[in-house]
């Protein structure tokens, strides 16, 4: 890879990496739904009246809003507020991994190779020794809301397969049209009319700086630079380059909210590391299907 597409690749996932405790010292004072719709408000608009909207028919854009702004984001955000700490769940959403390749099973008839059993035994060691560390009932449901958002994940990247969308940037500015409202509709629901009761209470200068920095550093910006990677590179060398974001989401923990993961939590992040690095390699018998993983932005 070139020298300067390797620091491109860098600052990408050195980006979403921090975008995790980032996002955190938002939700310390906005609820997490709220946060989350004005996020893809912002990513779509005034986007949409810039970037042409992709040769997709509209239930792709649909579903892949839903689940992209609903189902994923919406699901990490309300796990980060429930004290899953942003280190963990950094690591945890890229369990998708896993879950497109079953998807890749069940709909495609592909095989699993033996790397890709071996990942996935020590990943729920990594995933049993989270939840075992786990404080509380309420983080528990957390770390379950988090697992929910790396399912969600892994659907959207079979949507971006069967919807053979190729301006994946545009996909998502429109895609980002659909979150929004329902996001609302469901933050007045859970919590009644005072979650939605903003500026006045809910923003405020690290919220602002939180928010603008998903939108336009971790969304506008980590989208075209990755899909930039994907036009000049094979996705099977691109796609290991997501097993940096847990790290730097770790060290953005620990640097900017002061969260040392314990001895239990280090084990766990070791073995999903692991997990991911021997889940990735390719094997034999069995199709490329990395281009799921590698093409969907995180």
């Amino acid at each position: 890879m070139h020298r300067k597409h390797l620091m491109l690749a860098l600052l990408v996932t050195a980006l979403w990496g921090l975008n995790f405790p980032i996002s955190k010292l938002a939700l310390a004072d906005m609820d997490p739904l709220l946060l989350t719709s004005l996020r893809f408000t912002l990513t779509a608009l005034p986007w949409v009246f810039f970037v042409k909207r992709p040769a997709v028919a509209h239930r792709w854009l649909i579903a892949y809003g839903l689940i992209f702004g609903v189902a994923m984001w919406a699901a990490i955000n309300l796990g980060i507020a429930m004290g899953v700490p942003a280190a963990s769940a950094s690591l945890l959403i890229q369990v998708s991994a896993f879950f497109t390749i079953g998807w890749g099973v069940l709909l495609f008839g592909e095989r699993l190779t033996g790397p890709q059993r071996i990942g996935m035994l020590l990943a729920a060691l990594g995933l049993t020794g989270i939840f075992i560390g786990s404080p509380g009932k309420a983080t528990t449901l957390g770390l379950g809301l988090i697992m929910i958002s790396a399912l969600a994940w892994s659907i959207g990247n079979i949507i971006i397969k069967v919807s053979r969308v190729r301006e994946i940037f545009a996909f998502v500015v429109w895609a980002s049209l659909v979150p929004p409202l329902p996001l609302l509709a469901l933050a007045w629901w859970l919590h009644g009319a005072t979650s939605l009761d903003w500026p006045a209470a809910q923003m405020n200068a690290t919220v602002l700086f939180s928010l603008m920095f998903q939108v336009y550093a971790a969304t506008h910006f980590c989208y075209w630079g990755w899909n930039l990677l994907l036009r000049e590179y094979p996705a099977s060398k691109v796609a290991p380059l997501s097993l940096l974001i847990p790290i730097f989401g770790t060290l953005g923990s620990m640097v900017i909210l002061d969260q040392t993961p314990s001895t239990t939590d280090w084990f766990a992040i070791g073995s999903i590391l692991l997990a991911l690095l021997i889940g990735l390699h390719k094997g034999r018998g069995r199709p490329t299907d990395h281009e799921i993983e590698a093409g969907v932005p995180r």
